[in-house]
């Protein structure tokens, strides 16, 4: 009986984007949510950087969540679709406090949905962060303006976050890991072996060109 208890379990791997522009804290969100950790310090990020997170989803589901830290793809290009490849979800960050980043959201998004889809030809779930909110005296006064602009550039929602003390990081992944789980019929880790395997050979690859930089 045991037996076939285990052969119930789901295991997922999940790939998601981290991306933004420079300094708007994305390094901090990943190591805050994957190792509750917080630093005033970490260089910038060259190329592509992830980190594991793996989350025991409920009795049956264990999700391995796979964070892609993406930064200054400018400088490489047609690299970003190596990167995108096979995402299944991604967060899109900006600094509350620098306007200019938020204007560079709809770019980001358009790359984003220019890249990569899900196998039925939908974009990708993806979650817009207002990073930094601990920096800003009140909290993004015109909601309703950021639910619309959600709307408008296809975001399922937004999340006012601070890596630094610990704001909605926790919240707004559950609520990305939900509606990729949401979208399982669309996803190709499950049935095929091979993807899975596929992807964590480009991880390991990607791995190594981030340790040398």
């Amino acid at each position: 009986m045991a037996g076939g208890s285990v052969s119930e379990c789901k295991e997922y791997l999940f790939k998601v984007l981290v991306i933004g522009e420079l300094g708007v804290g994305k390094t901090s969100i990943i190591k805050r949510y994957v190792h509750q950790l917080f630093s005033q310090h970490y260089r910038a990020t060259i190329g592509v950087d992830f980190a594991l997170k793996v989350i025991n989803w409920d009795s049956k589901t264990l999700v391995r969540l796979q964070l892609w830290d993406i930064a200054g793809q400018e400088r490489f290009g047609n690299m970003t679709r190596v990167y995108y490849k096979e995402a299944v979800g991604a967060f899109v960050v900006f600094d509350v406090t620098r306007g200019a980043t938020f204007e560079a959201v709809s770019k980001w998004k358009h790359d984003l949905d220019s890249k990569v889809k899900l196998a039925n030809g939908n974009p990708i779930p993806a979650v817009l962060l207002a990073n930094k909110c601990d920096q800003k005296k009140d909290s993004i006064n015109n909601s309703t303006l950021m639910d619309n602009f959600c709307k408008e550039t296809g975001f399922l929602a937004w999340f006012e976050t601070s890596a630094k003390d610990n704001i909605n990081v926790d919240e707004a992944a559950r609520f990305l890991v939900e509606n990729i789980l949401a979208n399982d019929k669309g996803l190709p880790y499950e049935e095929s072996n091979g993807d899975r395997i596929k992807l964590d050979q480009e991880t390991v690859a990607a791995e190594s060109k981030a340790g040398c930089c």
